[in-house]
Parts: structure tokens; sequence; C-alpha cells
């Protein structure tokens, strides 16, 4: 599913016209990313956790050259499923 069919999925189930449900998609999207991206969790309830992830600096090799080098400490976003989501996904 990409984003017009969600957004055409959520315009079927709430009624409410193609324009603004895909308003309503990007604001909540927005929303979840400028939280994450300010180091908050999103959880709902059901579906899962989005949070931001801080990752370590550490040592590692240059594939073609095997030089060791340092890579840089970074954040990166995470998602982790709510168990619900998870059991449908494993029953699918």
């Amino acid at each position: 599913m990409n984003r017009t069919q969600l957004v055409d999925a959520v315009a079927a189930d709430t009624g409410l016209s193609a324009i603004e449900a895909g308003r309503a998609v990007a604001a909540a999207l927005d929303q979840i990313t400028r939280a994450v991206a300010a180091g908050d969790a999103v959880t709902l309830a059901g579906f899962g956790t989005f949070e931001r992830r801080d990752r370590a600096a550490r040592a590692g090799r240059n594939p073609q050259t095997g030089e060791a080098i340092e890579i840089a400490a970074t954040r990166a976003p995470a998602f982790k499923p709510a168990a619900p989501f998870r059991r449908l996904v494993a029953d699918a």
C-alpha cells in the first residue's frame, strides 16, 4: 500500500473526502515525525511505538581496504510493533 492508497482507504472508512483524508494522514505523519525527531516516543495502543534510538560510536573496517575506521555516533528512527499487531502479522 502506498500513500495514495492509504489516503483512499482512510477516506472510504471515515466518509471524509480524499482531500480531507490526505490532510489528516499528512498531519498525523508530520506530528509523529516531529515528535520522534525531538526525542519523544509516540505510542499508538495496539499498533506500536515510534522512537529515536541513539547508536554509539564504534570501530569498524573499510571492506575494500581492511583499514580500521571510526564510525560516528548516529540517531535513527525505530518502530516497535505492539503485541496485537505482531500476532496479526504472524497469523496472516
